[in-house]
């Protein structure tokens, strides 16, 4: 049993002020998607790094090497920053990396500001996705290791808003600049970049470093400190410091180091890592990236009518199925069910998608039906898969291992997203194998695989504490049996200190 928590989200407002804060990384990595999609259908982007296709219904194309390499170096580079997430946490807190994360973010967008070269551009978006892939991941560890455990879905859920808010907000810019001519058709939108780097890097001065993350270090005083700012006056802090520290003690007596191979000496973080690994996939899974990167360039070369306009409908329809979202994370704790729901429905949308545009490709009625269906499907995706696949990342991990473990999940959904949007242009490009929509038929079998994976082997963890997820990993529990079990150890700690504070 959890230490008990009945505050009011108002005497939590340090907490979520923090929280707050942290999502505005992910709100950076959603701008970058929906501003580098678009860009690919625009003329003023495609007169310096494309070429002119008559036979398209812009006039211009790029390259399927250019597009693959601009979109992709961007999951690549994230890819490498997160794999290095837990050796770099052994040493620099979450804020550290998050300062790093905003310098490099700085940095890239100048190189692709400046340039007219591709291969200037190519390395910017390779530097772009170092940063992102820091600012997905330790914002996500500052959240999952601050936030009480009542709140943390709702706070995952507001990092997975902020994500599709992001993408929402470059899709609406790409749109509005799209008619310019010139380089200021994405020269603009690249400016929105510098914003959110500039807030975090002010905003990191004000809140304190992830306090299981300094107990961890043995700094257990600046812990404490850190518990105190975040949690309510009167809040009983010794209590949850003593809890963190008994839980990461009982796991070093299982192994005494922390390193990358500790991932798997032992059975128990070997079935975490597995677990997180897999859960953080779970979105590659249906092909989302696929969608999300190559929207306008998708609808544009499907002959949709107002292909950026449509972009922005369905980003707009994503953020809808977050908000419904929200309104059950808190309340409905059977993550397992909706993310099996999820992808089922994610799975059969796809292979529509694929039949109704190869019995009819190129004509109105058919583009009308593939906006429909992609609106279905972001809602079903944002509002069933991707909250809880970062989620179940993000909580199951052990508590000395989670730099190392989050970060091996975190890279490992980079690299599916990475090899999505790497292989997708040679399936939709016209220069390539033109297959447009046709590309869902892979996605199906893929989806229903996940649901089947997550009926047999994710466990339910909705409302428990870190430590009691600890707990329950230790005593061997079967998935099916996470949701219901009572956890002792908590009790008793619990029970013990509220004899020793009575007398």
């Amino acid at each position: 049993m959890a230490i008990k928590d009945n505050e009011t989200i108002r005497a939590h407002w340090r907490c979520f002020v923090a929280c707050g804060l942290m999502i505005l990384a992910p709100f950076q990595y959603g701008i970058d998607f929906g501003l580098i999609g678009g860009m690919q259908a625009m003329v003023g982007f495609l007169k310096i790094y494309g070429h002119e296709a008559p036979n398209t219904t812009i006039g211009w194309n790029i390259s399927t090497v250019r597009q693959q390499l601009i979109t992709s170096l961007m999951t690549l580079g994230a890819f490498i920053s997160s794999g290095t997430a837990g050796l770099v946490a052994a040493r620099f807190g979450r804020k550290a990396c998050l300062w790093a994360a905003c310098l490099g973010c700085a940095v890239s967008n100048i190189i692709m500001m400046t340039t007219t070269d591709i291969n200037a551009l190519y390395v910017g978006r390779l530097l772009n996705g170092l940063a992102n892939g820091y600012f997905m991941t330790f914002s996500q560890l500052f959240i999952q290791e601050s936030s009480p455990a009542k709140y943390r879905g709702l706070f995952l859920t507001a990092f997975q808003f902020c994500t599709s808010f992001g993408t929402l907000i470059g899709t609406i810019v790409d749109w509005a600049t799209a008619s310019r001519p010139d380089r200021s058709a994405y020269l603009i939108p690249l400016g929105l970049i510098y914003i959110v780097p500039l807030i975090l890097t002010v905003g990191l001065f004000s809140i304190p470093e992830s306090p299981r993350w300094l107990i961890l270090q043995g700094r257990m005083d600046e812990g404490h400190k850190s518990l105190e700012w975040l949690r309510p006056t009167g809040h009983q802090i010794d209590i949850e410091v003593a809890e963190i520290k008994a839980a990461i003690d009982k796991e070093r007596e299982m192994g005494s180091q922390v390193g990358i191979l500790d991932m798997f000496k032992n059975p128990i973080d070997r079935r975490r890592t597995t677990l997180a690994v897999c859960g953080v996939t779970l979105q590659a899974a249906t092909g989302s990236m696929f969608i999300i990167s190559y929207k306008a360039y998708f609808f544009t070369m499907a002959r949709v009518a107002n292909p950026f306009a449509m972009g922005c409908v369905l980003s707009a329809i994503g953020l809808l199925a977050l908000v419904l979202n929200s309104l059950i994370v808190v309340r409905y704790g059977r993550r397992r069910v909706l993310l099996m729901g999820g992808l089922g429905i994610c799975g059969v949308l796809q292979l529509i998608v694929a039949i109704v545009y190869d019995k009819n490709p190129g004509a109105k009625a058919t583009g009308e039906v593939l906006v429909a269906l992609s609106c279905l499907y972001m809602m079903s995706y944002n509002g069933m898969v991707a909250t809880y696949a970062w989620l179940s990342g993000g909580e199951l991990p052990s508590q000395r291992l989670r730099s190392y473990t989050f970060g091996l999940a975190a890279a490992v959904g980079f690299f599916a997203a990475w090899l999505t949007t790497f292989t997708a242009p040679y399936f939709i490009n016209p220069d390539s194998l033109n297959w447009g929509p046709r590309y869902g038929y892979i996605w199906f079998p893929s989806s229903i695989v996940a649901g089947i994976w997550v009926y047999f082997f994710l466990p339910e963890v909705h409302g428990r504490t870190l430590e009691e997820i600890d707990e329950m990993f230790e005593e061997k529990l079967p998935a099916r049996k996470f949701r219901d079990y009572k956890c002792i150890r908590h009790l008793a700690m619990t029970e013990k200190s509220d004899v020793q504070h009575n007398n």
